[in-house]
């Protein structure tokens, strides 16, 4: 996600820095953007010029003193834990008038903003798998983002050419909370053995999804959108319609993550099922 976000500011003209703690992350970032700019070309929604100039907006690092800027997003674990102290460590570095953007999910923004110095500057700004693709983002106000900011985000994910709407700091916020139905209902017929998740996909499919419940889990991360289902089960105190999946508790215990770990519910280093 994070890869996709930071090559959607890049050609939209924004100097941006893409971070991450290991090398090979930022290596294998670097080289998705390019596969997806060079794609672009191919298909004519860019040309070679356009590309070069948002490659040379792009800086990566591994160096957390390099993260300087007037809008920040992370696209981290979904841990509560972790975003605090990622936006804390962030907020000694920067100005306080430095947006502090998360990408999370589930987990709400008033939770995250709550430890945060000037809170009132943290906000959602949820980007949907591919982000340099898919066109809806979520802006979600915590109970004390304040409306400058949110308004900000707003019309910051205009410019960029996607398309926000404004939501409530409710669990799963808007998208979430409907779909996620689509992955607990496929997992429950799956381990009722109603059907193979081969099988699921395909139906699905046929009747116009664009990607079935389990290769979506699989490009998504199996591990995140476990996480997701969990927070949201938490969030609406044990809601069995919310209720993790035994076996996509499996994959994640398997280190079977999808596409990124080359096998979820589908392999991908042999390109056997």
């Amino acid at each position: 996600m994070g890869s996709g976000i930071a090559q959607v500011f890049a050609m939209a003209g924004f100097e941006t820095i893409v971070y991450d703690l290991q090398t090979a992350a930022i290596e294998r970032a670097e080289a998705a953007i390019e596969k997806n700019l060079s794609k672009a070309v191919q298909i004519g929604k860019l040309d070679e010029s356009g590309k070069a100039a948002a490659q040379q907006r792009l800086t990566y690092t591994t160096e957390f003193s390099d993260l300087k800027a007037d809008f920040i997003i992370e696209a981290i674990l979904e841990k509560l834990d972790l975003k605090i102290d990622l936006f804390t460590r962030l907020a000694a570095q920067n100005t306080d008038s430095c947006i502090f953007a998360t990408n999370t999910s589930s987990i709400p923004i008033t939770q995250i903003a709550a430890g945060v110095p000037n809170p009132e500057r943290v906000v959602g700004v949820h980007f949907f798998n591919p982000a340099h693709i898919m066109k809806l983002v979520e802006i979600i106000s915590g109970a004390q983002t304040s409306d400058e900011v949110a308004n900000t985000c707003h019309a910051l994910i205009k410019q960029i050419g996607k398309t926000p709407v404004m939501a409530k700091d409710a669990p799963g916020f808007i998208v979430n909370r409907v779909a996620r139905h689509f992955y607990v209902e496929g997992l429950k017929t799956l381990e009722e053995g109603v059907a193979d998740h081969e099988q699921i996909d395909i139906l699905m499919e046929n009747i116009g999804f664009k990607m079935g419940p389990f290769r979506l889990m699989d490009l998504i991360g199996v591990d995140t959108n476990f996480s997701v289902t969990s927070s949201m089960f938490a969030l609406f105190h044990q809601d069995s319609k919310f209720r993790p999946s035994r076996i996509q508790q499996q994959k994640v215990d398997a280190g079977h993550h999808g596409r990124k770990s080359g096998r979820g519910f589908y392999r991908y280093d042999s390109g056997q099922k």
